[in-house]
């Protein structure tokens, strides 16, 4: 499976994905890792892999729907399969998602229907310290114009502790994200699998 990876921070779930590549968990190749800020230490993670890259930056002065259309059409020249947003902070309109019907997925750190947008682990960790929640989590499903609401392929529970810091239950999330990450994709090769083979 041919992979597109979108990110816009310090890669560690791109970077879940390579070694899972990289140890023969996932029959996969990522053909392009693309970012929207330079400074996106997950570019440099993708060119230590030989991973080519793509700095795509949004202007303030600029269409969105004519970039994320401009960004599709960079994106299709490689053949991918599957585009993974995995960290990725910029919503993608139809203008984008069209072009790749069903092929675009992503990783957001929380439950289904909880905390949509962002800053989802600090708002989870303020709702559990306000007893509004016990746990939180995190899933991959299809991305879709309206925010955080596509099906879900895989999602995952991550507790929260009392004694907690904030810091504390990033990390748990991470971990458990990058899990979730994979075990979408491997998912979803098994799925593409089942397909070519009837």
């Amino acid at each position: 499976m041919r992979l597109c990876v979108l990110i816009s921070g310090s890669g560690s779930n791109l970077q879940a994905l390579i070694n899972a590549i990289q140890s023969n968990e996932l029959a996969a190749e990522i053909v392009l890792v693309v970012s929207n800020r330079q400074a996106a230490y997950g570019l440099e993670r993708a060119k230590q892999a030989g991973i080519p890259t793509l700095y795509f930056p949004y202007k303030k002065s600029q269409d969105r729907h004519q970039y994320d259309a401009d960004l599709a059409e960079k994106i299709r020249t490689y053949q991918v399969d599957l585009v993974v947003l995995a960290g990725w902070m910029h919503i993608l309109s139809p203008a984008f998602l069209d072009i790749f019907p069903h092929q675009v997925i992503n990783l957001h750190p929380a439950l289904p229907g909880t905390f949509l947008g962002t800053h989802a682990i600090e708002r989870a960790y303020e709702a559990f310290h306000a007893g509004e929640i016990t746990e939180s989590g995190c899933m991959v499903h299809y991305a879709i114009p309206e925010v955080d609401m596509g099906s879900v392929i895989q999602q995952a529970t991550v507790p929260i502790f009392p004694e907690d810091t904030l810091a504390d239950f990033e990390a748990r999330m991470h971990t458990t994200e990058h899990q979730t990450l994979v075990a979408a994709v491997q998912q979803l090769i098994e799925e593409q699998t089942k397909k070519a083979a009837r």
